[in-house]
């Protein structure tokens, strides 16, 4: 049994082998319906619990669909639905889950939710994120770079934006896979200082796009901000937009990638998402066949 709690904590040599599995399983399936199953049925008879404290369209459909095409089955639970925390401590919870479902996916709020219901589960877990950080996405945006441009290992990443969850999970991805990661955004919102010596630091972002290799942002509000932080953070960012000013500094194959949901025409101009660049759609949907590829080794599959 394997927990995948994060990039950091995982074999660089399992990653690598989920990205490939990844590569060959969606390969296999060009052309297929999308309910159709999969010819080894991997999951065939398992149960997966999929607890979402946090809204989500791609984490929710892609892993139930995912399960669904590997012959399982999924038990969706809300917080509402749950005493996650609340009535019952979430190690019972965990020990209770344990002895219906064979694996659990959870997107939840603090680190420490996904981490004591993984001490004391007697199934995997899969972090679906949580404030801190974002593996799957990152898995998905992996696989979405080598599909188009071959291996990421010695490529240049460049983040612009906030030093958020999914940057985290970069900066995680960096090391294992062996990429040069550049940050650029405001100095009070820089990633947490756990991550330093994980990337570079350029405030100047046409000069931290130059020869980038691919280009990434994320929202500059979360869904929670009230709006005196999102009047705020606008006025932080706006130097950091993605357009196409600022991806003429870049490669000229460069890609440019976002993990939606997207507000248009802030932290990226349309322009640039549906421009030459963008392959925010293939990464959309890479978070199916990667989700796949982790479930599968998470039960030695």
């Amino acid at each position: 049994m394997n927990h995948f709690l994060d990039i950091h904590r995982t074999d660089p040599a399992d990653l690598r082998a989920m990205i490939d599995d990844a590569a060959t399983t969606k390969a296999a399936r060009a052309g297929k319906p999308k309910g159709s199953l999969d010819a080894d049925l991997p999951l065939k008879d398992h149960m997966v619990a999929l607890i979402f404290e946090k809204p989500s369209t791609r984490t929710r459909v892609s892993f139930d669909v995912g399960v669904r095409q590997m012959g399982g089955q999924t038990m969706l639970l809300s917080g509402a639905d749950m005493q996650l925390g609340h009535g019952e401590t979430i190690a019972d919870t965990a020990r209770v889950l344990s002895r219906y479902v064979d694996m659990i996916m959870i997107r939840t709020f603090e680190e420490a939710t996904l981490l004591e219901l993984a001490e004391y589960a007697t199934v995997p877990v899969i972090n679906g994120l949580t404030n801190r950080t974002h593996p799957c996405q990152i898995m998905a945006d992996i696989l979405t770079f080598e599909e188009h441009r071959g291996p990421i290992k010695g490529k240049k990443v460049v983040w612009s934006g906030d030093g958020n969850n999914v940057f985290a999970s970069f900066a995680h991805a960096a090391k294992q896979f062996e990429f040069d990661l550049v940050f650029t955004g405001p100095q009070p919102l820089d990633p947490e200082p756990a991550l330093d010596g994980l990337y570079t630091t350029i405030r100047n972002p046409q000069e931290a796009v130059d020869g980038a290799d691919l280009v990434v942002t994320d929202t500059w509000v979360s869904m929670h901000d009230p709006q005196s932080a999102r009047e705020r953070r606008h006025n932080q960012f706006r130097g950091y937009q993605v357009n196409e000013d600022l991806m003429t500094h870049a490669s000229d194959d460069a890609l440019f990638m976002h993990c939606l949901p997207a507000h248009r025409d802030d932290e990226a101009t349309s322009a640039v998402m549906d421009g030459p660049h963008s392959v925010i759609f293939d990464e959309a949907e890479n978070r199916l066949h990667a989700q796949k590829a982790v479930m599968r080794w998470c039960l030695g599959k």
